[in-house]
């Protein structure tokens, strides 16, 4: 049944959620490679409560300031920038927003990205794009979902769609980058028997969204899992929003004298987290991988840290847990 729409209306100061001026560099090149308009645009608007329907109407409403601390290469701009981001259920309007964030999602391997692009936005009860209101270029700031590893098998006939090439690419790339011996039974057990119980998490955005968004952003993601639950028009939909676990594939930066600490200052950090929610989801996680990336995104001046993957599996009695940290680590910053 329908949700009554929450709204939210505040203004906040934005500063870079980061844990080191290594990081911030991280953030500061990333926004870089932005367009201009996406690097000057990080006040944001939130969509209105989902509903079943999946109607694609605006969720609610949040509105940031964005204030940067150093100088702007154009002498008249004040430092100061707004503007209101929503939250929307996904359409068909938001393909090539959606697949330009997710481009390097599984690194440099050609897969079915289009595919893939299209099952995210053909589920509308669960996920949430970011989009400044009233944009006319509909412009894609962040996404966030969460897709059944077994709801899209080829003998799944539900849906008369005979395979789904796109997520069998993604359980073989999981596959192949999480070789470790402590991980891999798992993997292979949560890619397998019990797929229909495993969440993909997929959540991507431009380097400088505000960090006051993350918490209403996971918070609608998680809440949209609940109720499609409970509202989904029979039981077999209900049955494919029981996550027990979420698979997270995911980016860091890591020092190249983590394991030895030799080479390491005391100041050095051994991992730096691109998003610093996924701080989180590791230390909830019941087992993780890193993994070497062909592509690397950032060139940046540190020569220490190179990127890295990371693929997390978080149970999804943990997500409680990481709702409340999120919250006090963003509103602590």
């Amino acid at each position: 049944m329908p949700r009554k729409p929450v709204r939210h209306r505040r203004l906040m100061k934005y500063q870079p959620l980061t844990f080191s001026p290594f990081a911030r560099q991280v953030a500061r090149v990333a926004s870089s490679c932005m367009s201009n308009r996406q690097m000057h645009s990080p006040d944001l608007l939130k969509k209105s409560q989902p509903n079943s329907a999946g109607n694609g109407l605006r969720k609610n409403t949040l509105k940031v300031k964005n204030e940067h601390s150093e100088s702007s290469d154009e002498e008249e701009f004040d430092g100061t920038v707004q503007a209101d981001f929503a939250f929307f259920d996904p359409k068909p309007d938001d393909f090539h927003g959606v697949k330009t964030l997710l481009q390097t999602y599984l690194d440099d391997i050609e897969w079915d990205l289009s595919g893939f692009v299209d099952l995210v936005l053909e589920q509308t009860t669960v996920g949430t794009v970011v989009k400044i209101e009233d944009d006319e270029d509909n412009g894609i700031f962040a996404l966030a979902t969460a897709l059944n590893l077994g709801r899209y098998k080829a003998s799944n006939l539900y849906f008369c769609i005979p395979d789904h090439k796109c997520f069998m690419e993604v359980k073989e790339f999981l596959l192949k980058v999480s070789q470790e011996k402590d991980v891999i039974d798992d993997l292979r057990s949560l890619l397998g028997k019990e797929a229909e119980s495993v969440g993909l998490l997929v959540s991507q955005r431009v380097m400088n969204l505000p960090p006051q968004l993350l918490p209403p952003l996971y918070d609608a993601l998680f809440d949209e899992v609940s109720w499609a639950t409970e509202d989904e028009p029979t039981e077999e939909l209900r049955n494919f929003f029981r996550f027990k676990f979420y698979i997270i594939v995911s980016k860091v930066y890591k020092h190249k004298n983590a394991h030895q600490k030799k080479g390491m200052s005391a100041s050095d950090e051994e991992i730096i987290y691109i998003k610093p929610e996924d701080e989180i989801f590791h230390e909830l996680s019941s087992w993780s991988v890193e993994f070497s990336l062909h592509t690397q995104q950032l060139a940046t001046h540190e020569a220490n840290y190179r990127q890295m993957g990371l693929v997390m599996a978080v149970k999804a009695d943990k997500i409680p847990a990481f709702r409340q940290q999120l919250k006090s680590f963003v509103e602590g910053s």
